[in-house]
């Protein structure tokens, strides 16, 4: 990850402004500690905050074109710049960063190129010719980016609104899938997928084709990086690692990831050997099920422990590093953020991640309820689309923080495709068939003569990562909130904060750190709200109402619901882990459709 400020239209053009813009882009050097980079043109800046990772030595930004007329400064990865390369002979490129090839789409596209990138991206880019400028953002909103508007009339852009909340009189967060030109004034979506639509797909589940979107890669030099999800993520210059939580998303990253390096270029430079981070307080389930994952792969696993107490230490600079005031949010980054700086410290800059299946797939336990496919399909796209305010945020800024990058495979466009042209019915929870949630994802790497991953692994219930890191980080979160916020306090918080009111006190005490980093009205408007309840959606107490007689997001808050959907489900109790033979699931769960099955394996 990189960091990127942009500002356009100052009226001020001092070296006074110059010195402040240099200021405001110095807080977003977490992201990019490498180096630092500014153009400046009349009245516009575009500066950058470089992580060095695909070409270290020449690859600095801003960005240009042959003649500099085309400026750009982007945050991400571009992972077919091999193939866009190709289709820009007539080009002359200065460097080997995969993120050039902007400048001379552009140059050559006019702004109607984004939807050839793949990868993940914020950038601006300044047309001096005529001073008129775009922004874009990746279509699921992997990397963040703000947007702002000075009482100067100026317009800003930002990684991260702590470069714009001190001289900006409004910004927001800038819409994923969207790119801003200044010729229109206006934000259009660019990306409109088939699935974004009211359609509910019909395509038959082909796990092969699931599986391959996932992992394999193309034969030809120019395509190889083009289809699959894992490897063109392996795209790197610098030492890497996977996020493994034991969990089946990340176990399944790394399985693919370890496969990949024993016979990739990426081995020769860096070792067949995969290296894999877990972090937890002792005795966690992560831990436990991390190690297990690592051992069956051969990675050289390292293992991160935590206590409550330094988690709590650290929960201010947690937050104002996320950036929001979300309780599962900020449970789940803190762990990350501590493992972060851990993983830094070893010389790695580059990390894969199991965020976005649950989306996708309909992980979440609440699916379990889903009455038909219709509405089982319609809420995996509202989960897909509020990614960039959870799950993508916590896990780009909570790395970030630390100068470290965060890849997420199951984000990838064509993998997202494929996966949500599935006609839902095969992704329902149904017992009568074996089937539980993720069960498409499952039986597609369900191989008997080359696993990919053991069978409770492969077949473990999911966990909450902000719960598996250890139950009794939640509850001395709570303890901590409650002896710092007062009955009294709680009560009177509508008046206190009447926009996205805490209902709880740890939600109360997470805000009152928020609004000492952030009291803008403009800051706390970028962060979802509504009363937390069990499942974080209100389609949640739609299916069952019952859910909403907990007022704690927390994964591990409904694990009665959980045990039981669970049990329900696969007619085994919640302890089915843990009693399940080395051989792996009862034959209730490996069958499934006859027809799925045998083209899985």
């Amino acid at each position: 990850m990189c960091g990127i400020l942009a500002v356009f239209g100052c009226t001020d053009n001092s070296q006074a402004k110059r010195s402040r813009i240099i200021e405001l882009s110095r807080r977003l050097r977490h992201r990019g500690p490498d180096w630092s980079g500014l153009h400046c043109h009349q009245d516009c800046y575009l500066a950058h905050q470089r992580l060095a990772i695909v070409d270290p030595a020449s690859g600095d930004q801003p960005l240009y074109n042959e003649d500099k007329t085309i400026v750009v400064t982007v945050n991400g990865e571009i992972y077919n710049h091999e193939e866009l390369r190709a289709k820009l002979k007539s080009h002359q490129f200065r460097t080997g960063s995969d993120c050039e090839v902007i400048a001379h789409l552009y140059e050559e596209y006019g702004e109607n190129f984004v939807d050839m990138l793949d990868g993940m991206f914020s950038f601006v880019l300044l047309d001096t010719r005529d001073k008129s400028f775009i922004a874009a953002r990746d279509a699921i909103g992997i990397t963040p980016l703000y947007m702002g508007w000075g009482l100067d009339g100026s317009t800003w852009f930002a990684s991260e609104m702590k470069a714009l909340s001190d001289d900006c009189e409004r910004f927001m967060s800038f819409l994923p899938g969207h790119i801003y030109s200044s010729k229109t004034g206006e934000l259009r979506q660019w990306y409109n997928p088939p699935w974004y639509s009211e359609r509910i797909p019909s395509t038959p589940y082909d796990p092969l084709a699931l599986r391959d979107a996932f992992e394999k890669a193309c034969s030809e030099p120019l395509l190889q990086f083009k289809f699959c999800a894992v490897v063109k993520r392996l795209m790197t210059d610098v030492p890497f690692g996977v996020l493994l939580s034991g969990g089946l998303d990340s176990s399944l990253v790394a399985s693919v990831a370890s496969r990949y390096l024993v016979e990739s270029k990426v081995a020769q430079q860096w070792g067949s050997q995969l290296h894999t981070f877990c972090i937890g307080l002792k005795g966690s389930p992560d831990l436990r099920a991390a190690r297990e994952v690592a051992d069956y792969l051969g990675t050289n696993h390292h293992e991160f422990h935590f206590t409550v107490q330094e988690g709590i230490d650290a929960l201010e600079e947690v937050i104002y590093h996320i950036e929001t005031y979300d309780v599962t949010t900020i449970r789940a980054s803190t762990p990350m953020f501590l493992m972060s700086r851990k993983i830094k410290s070893l010389g790695v800059k580059m990390v894969l991640s199991g965020e976005g299946s649950d989306e996708i797939l309909g992980g979440y336990l609440y699916f379990h309820k889903a009455p038909n496919k219709e509405e089982f399909h319609q809420e995996t796209c509202r989960k897909i689309k509020a990614l960039h305010l959870y799950d993508c945020l916590r896990a780009n800024k909570s790395t970030s923080a630390w100068g470290l990058e965060a890849r997420v495979p199951f984000l990838d466009k064509q993998f997202i495709n494929i996966a949500m042209d599935i006609d839902p019915e095969w992704k329902m929870v149904r017992p009568d068939l074996g089937r539980i949630e993720k069960w498409v994802l499952r039986n597609a790497f369900d191989d008997d003569q080359k696993p990919y991953l053991p069978k409770h692994i492969l077949y473990r219930q999911k966990e909450q990562f902000s719960d598996g890191v250890g139950y009794s980080w939640i509850d001395g979160l709570k303890d901590h909130a409650n002896e710092h916020v007062s009955d009294a306090m709680l009560t009177q918080a509508c008046f206190v904060y009447p926009e996205n009111t805490p209902t709880t006190k740890e939600a109360y005490y997470y805000r009152t750190i928020f609004e000492k980093f952030f009291p803008k009205n403009a800051a706390r408007s970028t962060v979802p709200g509504g009363p937390s309840v069990a499942c974080s959606t209100a389609k949640a107490l739609e299916w069952d109402a019952a859910w909403s007689k907990n007022p704690d997001p927390s994964g591990r808050a409904a694990l009665g619901v959980h045990a039981a959907a669970y049990e329900e489900t696969t007619g085994l109790p919640p302890t089915v882990n843990s009693a399940l033979p080395s051989s792996g699931l009862p034959q209730k769960l490996q069958d499934g459709p006859v027809e799925a099955t045998a083209t899985a394996v």
